[in-house]
């Protein structure tokens, strides 16, 4: 979802656009944190900011800028017991919230803390304050291990969200509300098509980068050719690594081995395609063996809300390998290998161009281009739509008041508030407000609405956000149920080694320091009347 200006009425601050990236280090992270006050996303200003320092300072200003992010609601308050009066200029709180990072977090010699500070206040044309700002890090130098505490003592988030995550999550409110606050693990997800997560752990070993294997196992009950439904399990395997490394260090990153990817972010594709093939499966098994139906399958598949890729990738990574994964090699009901061979369609929607460039990027850099799906050994159809995920109709003009099945399953990386990545973006919990919420669960119930009636009898839809609140998860999915009586919530078994079970799907929570990201998942079948 498009992140939402939170700025506070009185910032001067002149628009991005315009913002010129010159002065010291800490003047430059003050700038980068009035641009994300005014409604600006970390991910666009990042790079302006550590593109305009030399390479000896990039490693304190991304410290400091993340770290900030990260204690800014626990440093407001903080700063609010501080002052004698309150402190109404943006530019001056935001000053001194840099200047309590550096002392309580990042162990930055008083001295330099303070007068950096200090000289920071005068370069923004705020001399005014260099008294105040001076006396309240004088304060905190004094005694920093009791302000750290005063500071870690309770959440470091907007109220209104620590009120919501409360009423979800009482049981691990305060192991979750601490956790959103620490630098999230670097993941990164192998191609199978490529080379195996074993293979590649051996080459960071020979490139003196530490990482562990994490496998997650899922299951989940599929409907049978039968009518009757049985349990699958997959396993999913990925490389936490000890510190993060810049992706150039990674062995054949470039080629296309490895992916940055989080690991929870990982079970989309796997879940997704598994249950694909249990569609074919029982299509197969309902089909003549010897029939020419039976050994000229077409597939049509769809990712909704694809950017920036990663999942779509994986899906296709999944495809082309020479492995069980691979729809290119379905198994009957009896488990008897079956020679059907597939036309897979791949059809990739987003609604911003530039998102969808960034997703052609990625795919070219794994050789997932469709020139390249086209030259292997089988060919996919692979076919890139910007296009309203709550208006798009595949094959028919965007007036249609009706849309027809033609998808065997739909992936679904739905639109949310992304609270579940609060530690990978940290500005989240700055853009977002309350009223985010609601508008955003009724996008994903209208891109819902749009998507099912282009699924097929008998296919699947995998939801999937990055949200770690109910009102777009779980209650969005009990509300959809209500309201499509062909949709049926498949259940995820015992089996299931990663998340939380939920009344539909299963929750991730980004709760300690080696797990992954906040992620929600359903599997929805589509019965056959």
């Amino acid at each position: 979802m498009r992140q939402t200006s939170t700025a506070p009425r009185n910032n001067k601050l002149k628009p991005s656009s315009n913002l010129i990236m010159n002065g010291s280090v800490r003047v430059r992270v003050i700038r980068t944190l009035l641009a994300i006050q005014n409604g600006q996303s970390l991910s666009s200003v990042l790079d302006p900011l550590l593109n305009s320092l030399h390479d000896g300072d990039k490693g304190f200003a991304h410290a400091l800028l993340l770290t900030t992010l990260r204690q800014w609601h626990a440093l407001a308050r903080l700063l609010d017991t501080l002052a004698d009066n309150p402190i109404d200029e943006v530019e001056v709180r935001t000053t001194i919230q840099v200047g309590l990072v550096q002392l309580l977090y990042l162990e930055v010699a008083d001295h330099a803390a303070i007068h950096e500070t200090v000289e920071a206040a005068k370069e923004i044309e705020f001399a005014h304050s260099t008294g105040l700002v001076n006396a309240i890090l004088r304060k905190v130098a004094k005694n920093p291990s009791k302000f750290r505490k005063k500071c870690d003592k309770k959440h470091s988030l907007p109220n209104w969200l620590a009120y919501q995550l409360k009423q979800d999550w009482s049981e691990q409110y305060d192991e979750l509300t601490q956790g959103l606050r620490q630098p999230a693990p670097m993941f990164l997800r192998v191609n199978s098509a490529v080379t195996s997560v074993e293979d590649y752990q051996h080459a960071l070993d020979g490139a003196e980068i530490d990482a562990d294997i994490v496998e997650l196992t899922t299951g989940f009950k599929v409907a049978k050719s039968s009518g009757s439904a049985t349990s699958t399990t997959l396993s999913t395997k990925g490389l936490r690594l000890h510190q993060s490394t810049a992706v150039n260090a990674l062995p054949d990153f470039a080629l296309g081995t490895a992916s940055v990817q989080d690991m929870h972010a990982q079970l989309a594709a796997p879940i997704i395609n598994k249950a694909l093939m249990a569609k074919i499966n029982a299509e197969i098994a309902n089909t003549d063996s010897d029939s020419e139906e039976s050994n000229n399958n077409e597939i049509h598949i769809l990712d909704a809300c694809a950017a920036p890729g990663g999942k779509l990738a994986h899906w296709l990574e999944l495809i082309s390998s020479k492995n069980e994964s691979s729809l290119f090699h379905v198994k009957r009901d009896n488990a008897e290998t079956s020679s059907a061979t597939a036309d897979i369609k791949v059809t990739a929607i987003d609604n911003e161009a530039p998102r969808i460039e960034r997703i052609r990027e990625n795919l070219q850099r794994l050789n997932l281009s469709q020139h390249d799906l086209q030259q292997a050994e089988k060919s996919v159809a692979l076919n890139i739509v910007c296009a309203d995920a709550t208006r798009w109709q595949h094959g028919k003009n965007k007036k249609a008041a009706t849309n027809e099945p033609v998808f065997d399953a739909i992936l679904l990386d739905s639109p949310c508030t992304a609270t579940g990545v609060i530690r990978r973006h940290p500005d989240i919990s700055i853009l977002r407000t309350e009223e985010d919420i609601e508008q955003t669960a009724l996008l994903q119930a209208d891109i819902l609405h749009n998507l099912w009636p282009q699924l097929k009898a008998g296919g699947y839809l995998l939801y999937v956000t990055c949200s770690i609140l109910k009102q777009e998860n779980v209650e969005q999915m009990q509300d959809f149920i209500t309201h499509h009586n062909d949709a049926v919530a498949i259940e995820f078994t015992e089996d299931c080694s990663w998340g939380i079970e939920q009344a539909i799907g299963r929750q991730c929570l980004p709760i300690d320091s080696a797990s992954g990201d906040g992620f929600y998942y359903a599997l929805l079948h589509k019965t056959i009347s």
